[in-house]
């Protein structure tokens, strides 16, 4: 619990009784290695903050070796089909662990009855909201902007752990390129 508080508090400041109400709702999970733990057409019931581990955000296609991932949630992050969790309409994409993952995990009822009856809650929903917004924009500018080597650099230097647990094809599919264009990326930057 400790670290999902550091994590919220380099927000806002909680106090005992919100942080006491919110924890109050929180549910310790672990998910198996590469457990796909939401399904395309299910509606997202959680939100849920990593504690340790690495979840995938893919577009599931016929042939698995086709599937597009789009995104990445670590360690101290929070994770959630969240436009399905929000509109309460079935996922368009899948959620995956790749290593074991354990979770701190909050149903959508509960965190709506965080917002009512805290102070904190709206302040830090608008926060993450926020924050997951940016990861996103970050994410699609960088998408119409860096050339595929350039996204792979820049993958390599901000998650250098990525690279060392991930299946390149994920990665490759990630900056958006085949796998084998990632192989000559890699082999000219050697």
């Amino acid at each position: 619990m400790e670290q999902i508080r550091e994590y919220l508090e380099s927000i806002a400041h909680i106090s005992d009784d919100d942080w006491e109400f919110f924890t109050s709702k929180l549910r310790q999970k672990t998910i198996k290695k590469k457990e796909i733990f939401l399904k395309l057409g299910e509606i997202e019931n959680h939100i849920s903050f990593i504690q340790s581990g690495i979840v995938r955000l893919f577009i599931p296609k016929e042939n698995d070796e086709n599937d597009i991932s789009f995104g990445f949630s670590f360690e101290n992050q929070f994770i959630s089909a969240y436009d399905s969790f929000l509109t309460r309409t079935p996922s368009l994409y899948q959620l995956q662990a790749l290593t074991e993952t354990t979770m701190l995990s909050i149903t959508y009822d509960d965190l709506q009855e965080v917002y009512q009856k805290t102070q904190i809650g709206n302040l830090i929903g608008r926060l993450t909201a926020e924050r997951l917004f940016l990861l996103k924009s970050k994410r699609e500018q960088n998408l119409l902007t860096l050339t595929a080597e350039e996204r792979y650099l820049k993958l390599f230097k901000e998650r250098p752990q990525l690279i060392r647990v991930m299946p390149l094809k994920y990665i490759s599919s990630y900056i958006g390129v085949t796998a084998q264009a990632l192989s000559r990326i890699r082999k000219r930057i050697s």
